[in-house]
């Protein structure tokens, strides 16, 4: 494909029209009403920068430690912060799971190597901390949506925990929305632009091109209203799991675009919310 073929393939707001403003406000204004519904959240640093943040969200009463779903946002590394992400913890919360949002310095602000960093340094400070926090580090999910599945399938990648001084198991599954996987089409993009993304950096920071061995199990899944890179960029992705011998659950939402299937977290009866729940851990809902 010709460069202006592939903007328009990895602009997911094309197949609604090129308005997705009214989504973002979806999840800034669930966000807040779960935040204003409980007083079970406190916000925590992870690092020494404004944005190294996190919002956890604890439930009430925890007589032992609680398996925790961590949430890393989208939009393409340069939007959203943690405050439009907290609209699927009540859902957890309300079943015993700890949810955390994070936060992450934005591009152009940081680089994609950065931001990557950042996101392996949060779910590292909450394994870390997880005793005093009341948190099972033994079961810790990580999920993402859209540039967020690109960043979770970045923390849970084996390979860099070692240096980091964390257990290859640090994560317990993935939970991957609508997700880019191998960043090289989006070179020569405006989307590459506040990323100064670079050939090396596709090779270092693409999922797909790393290598997949102790990859956790993990859910794979889009939106029925997607471009057909998003979904050929999902499907490859499981199939490369699949390849190494990780158990992976691949689907297409049916009716969901790519900015309200992430809305399928918030369920936790949705096909999402019980694999989910089977990587916590907890028990299916009667």
């Amino acid at each position: 494909m010709s460069p202006e073929e592939r903007e328009e393939a990895y602009s997911p707001s094309s197949c609604i029209g090129g308005d997705y403003t009214p989504f973002v406000t979806a999840y800034r204004d669930r966000s807040a009403a779960v935040r204003s519904s409980t007083s079970g959240w406190r916000e925590f640093s992870y690092g020494p920068t404004a944005s190294q943040c996190l919002d956890l969200f604890m439930p009430v009463d925890a007589d032992a430690p609680v398996p925790l779903l961590v949430f890393i946002h989208g939009g393409y590394w340069q939007e959203l912060s943690k405050d439009d992400s907290s609209f699927a913890a009540l859902a957890w919360v309300d079943r015993g799971v700890a949810f955390a949002a994070l936060d992450y310095t934005l591009a152009p602000e940081a680089s994609l190597a950065e931001i990557v960093a950042e996101c392996r340094r949060a779910v590292g400070w909450l394994y870390e901390n997880a005793g005093d926090l009341g948190v099972d580090k033994r079961r810790i999910v990580v999920a993402g949506s859209s540039a967020g599945a690109h960043l979770a399938a970045m923390v849970a990648a084996p390979g860099w925990q070692r240096n980091a001084g964390r257990p290859g198991d640090l994560v317990a599954g993935a939970v991957l929305i609508s997700g880019i996987f191998d960043l090289e089409p989006l070179l020569g993009t405006s989307i590459a632009e506040p990323l100064c993304l670079t050939g090396s950096d596709v090779t270092a920071l693409s999922p797909a091109r790393l290598s997949l061995e102790g990859f956790p199990p993990s859910v794979i899944c889009w939106g029925e209203v997607e471009t057909d890179e998003f979904k050929v960029q999902s499907r490859i992705f499981a199939e490369l799991l699949t390849a190494t011998g990780t158990e992976v659950n691949s689907f297409e939402v049916a009716g969901r675009n790519h900015f309200d299937v992430v809305f399928e977290l918030a369920d936790t009866g949705s096909v999402v919310g019980l694999e989910v729940a089977s990587f916590l851990g907890q028990p299916e809902e009667a």
